[in-house]
């Protein structure tokens, strides 16, 4: 529910059996003309992620984000920066890395109208003696 510049929604589960809530969130996000903004509390209300995207010419129109989340129960925070580049129509280069770090990235590239070809990987920064993943995805619609 909302207006083309802000959107409110909210999300809940019901289990008649027990008797209880199994799920409840809501979120709000805030959109301006290059840029977005959302607050999203989930979990039954025990995390909570703040958001922010700019878009940038500079990345060829890619954009640059920021996260913060917060899980109440257990007192963490994750601060998490991210950008993308287009390289060209058909192809994206995605990066982030957090404060726990961890490093992802991947390249997507349209082979043709609606099928992607993706190749990712991830490591931690801060542990260089775990093996490094990698993954690779064929994505084809007709």
């Amino acid at each position: 529910m909302g207006t083309p510049s802000i959107a409110f929604g909210a999300e809940t589960s019901y289990s008649t059996s027990v008797g209880k809530f199994t799920k409840y969130n809501a979120g709000l996000c805030l959109k301006m003309p290059s840029s977005n903004a959302s607050v999203i509390l989930g979990d039954k209300g025990d995390s909570m992620k703040v958001s922010y995207l700019h878009q940038l010419d500079r990345l060829n129109g890619g954009p640059v984000v920021g996260e913060i989340s917060r899980r109440f129960s257990t007192n963490e925070n994750t601060l998490t920066v991210g950008c993308s580049y287009v390289v060209d129509p058909q192809t994206v280069v995605k990066a982030k890395l957090n404060n726990h770090g961890n490093l992802g990235a991947l390249l997507q590239h349209e082979v043709t109208r609606k099928s992607f070809l993706t190749i990712s990987g991830a490591f931690e920064t801060k542990d260089l003696d775990k093996s490094p993943k990698f993954g690779f995805s064929l994505l084809l619609k007709p």
